[in-house]
């Protein structure tokens, strides 16, 4: 299966770096249940960003529930040399891996390996990075993730700038890559981003910082 056969037109993709780490099945079940099926996964190293994040581990925990119910794991790999571990996210439950374009020499060696392991690709940039260095990188990749905050820490505001820099790189990419965009979404930009051209919505605060997750997920997809 690929992302594009799963997802809708437009993705609120709950990002579970912001959910408490003592309820992280119940809040799964809580979003499946709302609809969720695009669970998005930051994996830091502390060298990459400055913080070591959740591992394959963690993974392995829910990502059983998530393909039950007809789901994907979206792993966003916020790690230096990150085909190290291509082979433990798969085994752990991943579908995909998103790759930074800062942290990969040979970005088409990299998504070689991680098909090699059946996994689903994505080239993310940085804000100090161009729309233009990143879709001449991306050949072969089933998305493109545009950081609308310096990636690392949940809960930062988001860079309005991150909308045009949507548009350039819509026009730039072929049609049937999708955009995503991670970092300070909420209700007050997801209509902006989607009409920017963005279809995969990673929110992390806006769902898990809400008394009820389940309801702001639904708010956030009406919203887009």
């Amino acid at each position: 299966m690929l992302l594009n056969d799963l997802a809708r037109k437009t993705e609120i993709e709950p990002s579970l770096y912001g959910a408490d780490m003592s309820r992280l099945g119940e809040q799964v079940d809580v979003l499946l249940s709302a609809g969720a099926r695009v669970f998005h996964f930051d994996m830091g190293d502390g060298h990459f960003v400055p913080p070591v994040t959740m591992g394959p581990i963690v993974l392995k925990w829910i990502s059983g529930r998530v393909r039950d119910a007809g789901g994907w794991m979206d792993c966003h790999l916020m790690t230096e040399a990150p085909e190290r571990h291509f082979k433990e996210l798969a085994e752990a439950g991943a579908d995909s891996v998103t790759v930074h374009l800062e942290a990969c020499k040979d970005v088409s060696d990299v998504f070689a390996q991680a098909r090699a392991q059946g996994l689903g690709t994505g080239l993310a940039f940085n804000p100090e990075s161009s729309p233009q260095s990143a879709a001449a990188a991306a050949r072969g990749a089933d998305l493109v993730l545009c950081m609308s905050i310096n990636p690392g820490y949940s809960g930062q505001a988001f860079m309005p700038e991150s909308i045009e820099r949507i548009r350039r790189l819509r026009e730039l990419l072929p049609a049937e890559v999708r955009i995503q965009v991670d970092g300070g979404v909420g209700g007050d930009n997801v209509r902006d981003l989607r009409e920017a051209g963005a279809s995969l919505l990673v929110a992390a605060t806006s769902i898990f910082g809400h008394g009820d997750p389940a309801s702001a997920y639904r708010e956030l997809t009406q919203a887009a």
